[in-house]
């Protein structure tokens, strides 16, 4: 399930337009980027780069000349390995209109501090240095192109409206598209047209016959929350939640929707608190769920750990 950002980010994120600014050089000067500059060309080393805390600098400085597209992904995530071909096409579409960054979350914690992403997939963009929130989790191809479109709109409206130059103009992949494991392709397939049950059911097949493949474990229980999730409705769910506070079905059902929403930490401490008063069966059930939550987060995740301590000290 894709879920949108808030208009603002949790916190409120980090304005990077001096950033932008710093580029900016008097007009008629060689290389310089202006907003508002009625369509400057711009050469670049690519239109699909991996960005790092470290680059960002640049980054932001050439959002003055065309929005710059920011996903900050994760290694071995099965939704972030969707995403990114996703993303990739659709930037190549736009003609040079559109650059997208991709963030190894793991490795840059500034950049995932300074646009409060909360979970991975999340994906931003940079429109003259100032950040707009787009999207987490999952987004189709067609859904993806629609963003793209407003976010030029946006661009124009902030008088960015330049276009750049990449040797890698139309090439089909971007750098951190994994090889598609064979074995995995019916259930990518199935996650890419939204359905969740072929692809829980695929992933299944793949455990069975291979126990060890980590990956297809990970991107199975993301899988099972997207499909409980599948044609709810949020004021629902939390309406249900909030008349059965002991009812562990609702909460259950609200704690997925907390986590897909980014509050992982509300989602544990939902379960963790469930936990603490349930009987015998419901616990193995809030159990069974956190640990599958636990997965879906990511084990080296802090706030996994943490859950992970307090769930033992209940249990013993």
């Amino acid at each position: 399930m894709s879920q949108q950002i808030p208009a603002r980010f949790a916190g409120g994120a980090v304005d990077l337009s001096h950033l932008a600014s710093r580029g900016q050089q008097p007009q008629g000067q060689p290389g310089a980027q202006h907003p508002g500059a009625g369509g400057q060309v711009v050469d670049v080393p690519a239109l699909v780069f991996a960005l790092s805390d470290q680059s960002f600098e640049q980054a932001a400085q050439l959002s003055s000349v065309v929005p710059v597209v920011i996903a900050l992904l994760a290694e071995g995530d099965a939704m972030s390995a969707q995403l990114a071909p996703l993303l990739d096409a659709a930037v190549r579409e736009f003609d040079g209109r559109l650059v997208l960054g991709q963030v190894e979350a793991g490795a840059n914690p500034g950049l995932v501090q300074a646009f409060q992403a909360q979970t991975v997939p999340t994906v931003v963009a940079l429109v003259a240095g100032r950040p707009v929130p787009l999207f987490q989790g999952s987004a189709a191809a067609e859904q993806i192109r629609d963003l793209f479109a407003q976010l030029l709109q946006l661009g124009e409206q902030q008088g960015v409206t330049g276009r750049v130059n990449a040797p890698d103009a139309g090439a089909s992949t971007g750098p951190v598209e994994p090889p598609v494991n064979p074995a995995h392709a019916e259930a990518l397939d199935a996650l890419e047209r939204g359905d969740f049950a072929t692809a829980v059911q695929a992933y299944e097949q793949v455990l069975v016959k291979a126990p060890a493949d980590h990956e297809a474990r990970a991107a199975l229980v993301q899988a099972r929350l997207l499909l409980r999730l599948q044609g709810a409705s949020a004021d629902e769910i939390r309406m249900a939640a909030a008349a059965g506070p002991s009812d562990v079905d609702a909460q259950l059902r609200v704690a997925d929707l907390d986590l897909s929403g980014g509050h992982i930490e509300d989602a544990f401490l939902r379960l963790l608190d469930l936990f603490a008063v349930a009987d015998t069966d419901d616990r193995t059930r809030i159990r069974e769920r956190l640990l599958e939550l636990f997965e879906v987060v990511g084990q080296a995740d802090p706030r996994v750990a943490a859950a992970r301590t307090r769930l033992a000290n209940l249990l013993y």
